[in-house]
């Protein structure tokens, strides 16, 4: 049985307070520039952190309330990260490859009192929320610190994250402050994470992979977390790893298929690096293979979702089968159900609905405002992850697809009914539908957009092409667009997605 989180529990205490005492001098958080790099001791980012959640209680916010952080991978949104959440607000990091429009819409649907934005955004204005801008943030690091992080429970909402649904408008995924101790499993099970190692994530930090993994579990085990904010670059992670001896490496499988098509991991001293993880879409045996013929280490696969986190895994302590991500991670309850119902766990080799109990402490709390997916996420006791899956006879995972439609290009989750109603208020498209299709790796998927011109409009796909950017983020966007007459439905007028060719 799992050791219970505490009832009194602070993400952000857990996160800082007792490796500040125990490590003050170690390091705990480094954020690399395109030509310079930031760095935080433990002692330091835990004061740094209180200083500004202290400006942040300054603000005389009603607790609880949204703080909407508009910023990429500056040392910023960390730093406001874990002060929101230690002065008893909300903590939501956006993706800054959002627009505008989208981004505006999420600071509206969680009803954020402060929206704090980044250097690329600093000339935005919200409506209805307290803006602060870089000038305004650094004022606020200048508060006296609070003498200690807010005094909340373990059921008490920490942070919030959106993700892609069926419907065409993300959801808020509200997960409470125990959500850092529902990560323990994976410290040893997956991420093999060990005081002094030092972590390289190559993700933005608003996805909960990188936020997770890259930020929060290193600080949790007094490792080292190593952050890129500069423009991409296929040599960098392979340099970044030479540079701070990162022992642990973690990425979705596109970045490690563009590292070895490079070839810089053989240019650089990547000795210290024990093994490398990755999550956010599946990755092939013929990957894995190649990482480990190219590098002569492991590489770790992990399963999970913005509900959850990641609970399914290989790792030190549960060898790879290539193939399949891997196994529950200890002290989960984890299960395939049938398909039409029923709340009884299938029995090996049998194929259903993957689904996690609500008992683990990583579940999230609700869905925010969304009381209709709420009820249709939940058999009984059981998350429904949409995931078809069977699990063999020593406990691994096998995928099946999904039984809803969306979709998994690049590691992101998206919405096929978001996509297509962007694609749909643009003049001239009488139809439109969207879906994975083949990218120009084996392994890799893009979204392709079908479209169904009006008569006379004149449609390019440059055209389309260029609305999509303009209203979508770019890994939202369809890669690829092919007219046509018609667009394959059934008597009822629902799309038959998967007769789209």
């Amino acid at each position: 049985m799992r050791e219970p989180c505490p009832a009194r529990f602070n993400l952000a205490r857990y996160c800082l307070a007792a490796n500040a005492a125990r490590r003050p001098d170690a390091l705990a958080l480094t954020i690399v520039g395109a030509s310079d790099a930031q760095s935080w001791t433990y002692g330091a980012l835990d004061r740094r952190v209180r200083a500004l959640a202290g400006g942040l209680a300054a603000l005389g916010l009603p607790a609880r309330s949204r703080l909407m952080i508009r910023m990429g991978n500056e040392a910023n949104a960390a730093l406001l990260y874990f002060a929101a959440i230690a002065a008893g607000h909300v903590a939501l990091i956006v993706s800054a490859q959002l627009t505008f429009e989208e981004a505006d819409f999420l600071r509206g649907d969680c009803d954020a009192a402060v929206v704090a934005l980044g250097a690329a955004f600093a000339s935005e204005t919200h409506k209805d929320a307290l803006v602060l801008r870089p000038a305004d943030i650094a004022r606020l690091s200048q508060a006296a610190p609070l003498d200690d992080y807010a005094d909340t429970a373990a059921d008490d909402p920490a942070y919030l994250v959106y993700t892609s649904g069926t419907t065409s408008r993300p959801k808020g995924v509200l997960h409470a402050q125990r959500a850092a101790w529902g990560r323990r499993p994976m410290h040893a099970n997956w991420e093999g994470l060990r005081p002094g190692d030092v972590m390289l994530h190559a993700g933005a930090i608003n996805w909960t992979y990188t936020l997770g993994v890259g930020v929060v579990d290193p600080l949790v085990c007094g490792a080292a977390s190593i952050v890129y904010n500069g423009p991409p670059d296929t040599d960098v992670w392979p340099r970044l790893i030479e540079e701070h001896r990162a022992t642990i490496f973690a990425a979705v499988p596109g970045i490690y298929r563009q590292i070895l098509k490079s070839g810089a991991m053989a240019r650089r001293d990547v000795s210290t690096l024990r093994h490398a993880l990755t999550a956010g879409a599946p990755l092939s045996p013929a990957l894995l293979a190649e990482w480990r013929a190219a590098t002569e280490r492991e590489l770790y696969e992990a399963f999970g979702m913005s509900e959850i986190s990641t609970f399914i895994s290989s790792g030190p302590t549960m060898p790879t089968r290539p193939g399949s991500p891997g196994r529950p991670q200890p002290g989960r309850i984890v299960a395939a159900l049938p398909l039409d119902g029923g709340q009884t766990p299938l029995p090996p080799g049998q194929t259903g609905v993957l689904a996690v109990h609500r008992a683990d402490p990583a579940m999230m709390l609700r869905y925010w405002n969304r009381p209709e997916e709420e009820a249709a996420a939940w058999r009984g006791d059981w998350f429904l992850t949409s995931d078809l899956v069977h699990f063999d006879a020593d406990g691994y995972v096998w995928h099946h697809g999904r039984a809803d439609e969306v979709m998994n290009a690049g590691g992101y989750r998206v919405s096929p009914a978001e996509v297509e109603k962007c694609l749909l208020a643009l003049p001239g498209v009488a139809d439109a539908a969207v879906a994975e299709a083949p990218g120009r790796s084996a392994d890799a998927t893009i979204i392709r957009a079908w479209v169904v011109p009006r008569e006379g409009a004149g449609l390019t796909q440059a055209a389309v092409l260029a609305h999509c950017a303009e209203h979508l983020a770019a890994y939202k966007r369809p890669r690829v667009v092919t007219f046509a007459s018609a667009l394959p439905r059934n008597a009822n007028g629902k799309l038959l997605r998967k007769k789209l060719t």
